[in-house]
C-alpha cells in the first residue's frame, strides 16, 4: 500500500505533454523554414554530423527526468508493515442507482452526479466505519466490498456511470439482495444500507427484499434525488447534448422522482427517507441516524510505518538531467559506423 504526501504537485505533470507538443511544433517549423531556405539534401551535406534522432532522445530523457522530479516532489510513501487494529463502527453499504433516468438534470449537475457527491460527503464525515458500494439499474453490481479504505471507495465512486451495467431499468430489490451478501451473519457489527435513487421502481419485489433485509438486521435509509416535476434524459456525445431519450411513440421521456417507493422501503426496515436535493439535510439526517446506531468493535488490517521514497525519484531525475547535458545533438561516431539504417548505400 502506498500514499502520496503532496498530491498537488501532480498537476505539474500536465507540462509533460505540453512540452512534447511544443517540441513537435518547433521541429515542424524548423523543417518548413529549411525547405524554404534551400534543398534538403544540400542542407544535409552542409551539416553532415547533425543527427535526426538525438534531439528526440534528448527530449525523452529530459521529460523522464522532469517526471521523476515531479514524482519526487509528490513524495510517494510505501507501507512497510501490515498491522491489525481494533476499531469501533458499523458496516455501511451504499447502493447507487445508475439507471439512465439518473442522467436527468432536474438536479444540478445531474441526479447521478448529485448522488456521488452525497456519498462522497457522507464518507468524509465517517470515522472508523466500514463501507461498501453497490451499483444497480436493471441488475446489481458489487463495486466495492466492505473496506475501511475511504480513498479507494471514492476512486471507485467517481467511475460509476450507466455504462457499467448493461441491463437497464431500476430494480431496487436487486440492490438490496446484493447488499445483504456483504453482511457476515457471524459478525455482530450493526449494518446500514443507504440507497440513493430517483425511486422509479415499479416492482413490488423491492418491499419483499426490504422485509428479508430486516430479518438479517439490515436497516435501510433511502435518499431521493431528482424533482417530482421531472425532466428529460439527455443523450450526450463528448459532453454535448445531442437529443433526449424518447419512448416507442417518439415522445420525449420525462422521468420523475418517486419518493413513495423509497419511503415504503425504508419504513419496512425501521429506517427513514430523506430528500437528497439538499446536501445539508442529507448529511444532518445521516449523522443523526449513525449517532443512534450502536457501534461495535471489530478488527481490520492496515499498512503502517510509511516511509518516504522521494529520494529515489529525485536521484534518478537528477541523473537523467546530468545525462541530458552530455547528450549532444551530433551523430555518435560508433553508431554511424555501424550503418544500422543503410544510410551510406
Amino acid at each position: 500500500m502506498y500514499e502520496l504526501e503532496e498530491k498537488g504537485y501532480l498537476y505539474f505533470l500536465i507540462a509533460i505533454p505540453v512540452l512534447a507538443m511544443l517540441f513537435l511544433y518547433v521541429q515542424y517549423w524548423k523543417r518548413k523554414k529549411q525547405r524554404e531556405f534551400g534543398d534538403t539534401d544540400l542542407l544535409k551535406k552542409l551539416s553532415p554530423e547533425k543527427s535526426v534522432f538525438k534531439p528526440i532522445l534528448k527530449l525523452v530523457v529530459f521529460l523522464l527526468a522532469l517526471t521523476c522530479l515531479i514524482i519526487g516532489l509528490v513524495n510517494p510513501k510505501m507501507g512497510t508493515k501490515l498491522e491489525t487494529v481494533k476499531r469501533e463502527g458499523i458496516d455501511i453499504v451504499f447502493a447507487i442507482d445508475v439507471s439512465k433516468s439518473m442522467l436527468a438534470e432536474d438536479v444540478a449537475p445531474s441526479r447521478l452526479e448529485k448522488s456521488k457527491q452525497l456519498v462522497s460527503q457522507i464518507i468524509n464525515n465517517l470515522g472508523s466505519d466500514r463501507i461498501g458500494i453497490v451499483a444497480y439499474s436493471g441488475s446489481a453490481f458489487p463495486v466495492l466490498p466492505i473496506t475501511t479504505d475511504y480513498s479507494v471507495a471514492k476512486m471507485f465512486l467517481q467511475g460509476m456511470n450507466p455504462g457499467i451495467i448493461s441491463a437497464q431499468g431500476t430494480s431496487i430489490d436487486q440492490a438490496i439482495n446484493l447488499a445483504t451478501t456483504f453482511i457476515d451473519k457471524k459478525d455482530k457489527t450493526n449494518k446500514l444500507l443507504i440507497i440513493i435513487s430517483d425511486g422509479e421502481d415499479h416492482s413490488e419485489a423491492s418491499l419483499d427484499a426490504a422485509e428479508e433485509a430486516k430479518k438479517l438486521g439490515l436497516k435501510i435509509i433511502t435518499i431521493g434525488v431528482g424533482s417530482e416535476k421531472g425532466g428529460p434524459i439527455p443523450l450526450k456525445r463528448n459532453g454535448v447534448v445531442q437529443s433526449f431519450q424518447r419512448d416507442q411513440n417518439d415522445e420525449v421521456v420525462i422521468t420523475k422522482r418517486n419518493p413513495e417507493v423509497l419511503k415504503q422501503i425504508a419504513k419496512a426496515t425501521g429506517g427513514g427517507y430523506v430528500d437528497g436535493n439538499s446536501t445539508k439535510t442529507v448529511l444532518d439526517y445521516v449523522k443523526n441516524a449513525l449517532d443512534n446506531i450502536q457501534r461495535t468493535e471489530f478488527e481490520s488490517t492496515q499498512m503502517s510505518d510509511f516511509k518516504s521514497q522521494f529520494q529515489w525519484f529525485l536521484g534518478f531525475g537528477f541523473f537523467l538531467l546530468f545525462l541530458d547535458v552530455f547528450l549532444l545533438e551530433k551523430k555518435t561516431k560508433w553508431v554511424e559506423k555501424m550503418n544500422l539504417f543503410n544510410e551510406k548505400e
